[in-house]
């Protein structure tokens, strides 16, 4: 279950109030941290964080729907046109 609270961040039920912004924070601190002490220049960063939070989020507001496009596409916020895109973009399956 997720709620919205009144600084509109989406709060996680069952981990104590932890909103998924300090959840991602806490990974890419994580991420930064190690390119730091391992010298790696990470490349394509924003791509690979927006793919890795954005087909999961899709691919399960389709389960939610059961593939149902338009309804996904209400919930998420986004056009239909767009989430096909996305859809195709990364390969998921609607079946």
């Amino acid at each position: 279950m997720t709620i919205r609270n009144p600084t509109n961040s989406l709060l996680v039920a069952n981990l104590n109030s932890t909103s998924l912004e300090k959840l991602v924070r806490s990974k890419l601190e994580v991420l930064f941290k190690q390119q730091d002490e391992h010298q790696v220049e990470l490349q394509g960063l924003y791509d690979i964080v927006m793919e890795q939070v954005e087909r999961p989020l899709i691919e399960l507001a389709l389960k939610a729907h059961r593939g149902n496009r338009l309804k996904t596409a209400k919930m998420l916020g986004i056009n239909r046109n767009t989430l096909k895109k996305k859809i195709d973009q990364y390969r998921i399956s609607v079946g």
